[in-house]
């Protein structure tokens, strides 16, 4: 398949090539471990791979999905959450460089004992799905002040040719101050250091995080939508 296809449903992908050994499930439905996060893909939209994603979700579970057409209820799951998306892509190097940093604030990389760090500050800013061992997909970066963890940003999904920029966020009393946008050109750099292109995904309505990314030269590739759903079945 070539690269670009495999943006069209880009968990399935990840899952089948770059992080396949991560991925549970079978050949028709297939999940991140739930330390990681709740993101899953299907191979097909038939009634034998939901059967499969639902012994993925186990009773009671959550699983996230990127569709190409808006949530149709499916017997047995209900809907936690469903919105637009729009996947972006940056189809040349960022034309400008990280920004230099406040004095008080410290840039480095994300480590395993940040974790705690990076959970909470996503169920502040809520990103999108992360957990503890969310790091485990690497390149994170992160931004300090006074030994605070206030910004961050890093990779989720990997295939051949593309990697995701995700988990861009910043605390609301650091906002303002660039943070995001350093974060992102460097996991950009990052990425494209490695001979691959760098997309992502953001909230169709989000208008403020898409100027940032189209200043960042990325363009509209795709539009899809995302849907949390929960297995009301044992």
């Amino acid at each position: 398949m070539p690269f670009d296809q495999l943006l069209d449903d880009p968990i399935w992908s990840a899952l089948s090539t770059d992080h396949a050994s991560l991925a549970e499930g079978g050949a028709l439905a297939r999940r991140y471990p739930a330390r990681i996060g709740p993101l899953s893909g299907l191979a097909n939209q038939s009634a034998e791979a939901w059967e499969e994603l639902r012994t993925l979700a186990g009773p009671g579970g959550v699983v996230v999905l990127f569709l190409q057409t808006p949530w149709a209820p499916r017997p047995g799951w209900s809907l936690v959450r469903e919105g637009p998306l729009s996947q972006m892509i940056s189809l040349a190097p960022a034309a400008e460089s990280p920004s230099a940093l406040p004095p008080a604030a410290i840039l480095r990389p994300l480590a395993a004992a940040d974790a705690p760090a990076m959970v909470e500050l996503a169920a502040l800013t809520e990103p999108g799905p992360f957990r503890a061992g969310t790091i485990e997909l690497g390149g994170y970066y992160g931004i300090f002040e006074g030994g605070r963890l206030v910004s961050m940003a890093g990779q989720r999904t990997r295939m051949p040719g593309h990697v995701e920029v995700s988990a861009v966020c910043t605390h609301p009393s650091a906002r303002g101050r660039g943070y995001a946008r350093t974060l992102m050109l460097q996991v950009m750099q990052d990425i494209r250091n490695e001979g691959r292109t760098p997309f992502l995904h953001s909230w169709a309505f989000n208008d403020a995080a898409i100027r940032v990314y189209t200043d960042l030269g990325f363009v509209l590739r795709h539009s899809m939508h995302v849907a949390a759903v929960r297995n009301e079945r044992a």
